[in-house]
């Protein structure tokens, strides 16, 4: 779940993505609540005069906190909608150890890693030419907004499933990151799973 918010560029409006979906979409207006949905699941909120319902800090892609989601439940069950946000407020970037690296099977310049980061093991499809195994990295899980304003998402790569993304320095928008393509390896003194940004 992400929230957006830019009160001197685009007014006092607040986007909630619960799940990144393409369209087509359906909308129901309530107030100054706009429900989004597909077909078959809510995905989103537009919300109008944020400011009267939650005290938002920042602009751009916004953290969430518990305050913040409680508020906004509160005004879309006030507003007559049913569905209940469920945030998953854990950090998004975190160290990962690359366990293994396989060839992808359908593409040259493609590795297939496992990586561990701390409570769970994640299959990435990565492409970086210095990606290896046993190397501390930073992962995007799914959920995580790039600096670039991509949204890291579920996918398939060439057949093969992915499950977030080994960061460049470039990637993450950190100062001095090299032009050349890699992703960025992390000294020893990183934990596994531990938050990268706090």
């Amino acid at each position: 779940m992400n929230l957006f918010y830019n009160k001197e560029k685009v007014g006092d409006v607040a986007f909630l993505q619960i799940v990144p979906q393409e369209g087509p979409f359906n909308y129901e207006i309530r107030g100054d609540i706009v429900q989004i949905t597909t077909d078959d699941e809510v995905v989103g909120y537009n919300i109008f005069n944020a400011s009267s319902i939650v005290n938002i800090d920042g602009n751009g892609h916004v953290k969430l906190t518990d305050e913040v989601v409680n508020k906004l439940n509160q005004a879309i069950n006030k507003a007559g909608f049913a569905h209940e946000l469920d945030a998953d407020l854990s950090p998004k970037f975190v160290v990962g150890y690359v366990k293994t690296k396989d060839k992808h099977p359908d593409a040259d310049k493609l590795s297939v890693l496992s990586v561990d980061i701390g409570k769970d093991t994640l299959q990435i499809v990565c492409g970086a030419p210095n990606v290896e195994a046993g190397q501390k990295v930073v992962i995007a899980k799914v959920g995580a907004v790039m600096p670039s304003g991509m949204v890291i998402k579920d996918a398939a790569l060439r057949g093969v499933a992915s499950s977030g993304m080994v960061c460049s320095m470039k990637e993450l928008n950190l100062p001095n990151a090299p032009q050349e393509k890699g992703i960025m390896v992390l000294s020893d003194e990183y934990e596994i799973g531990q938050p990268f940004f706090e």
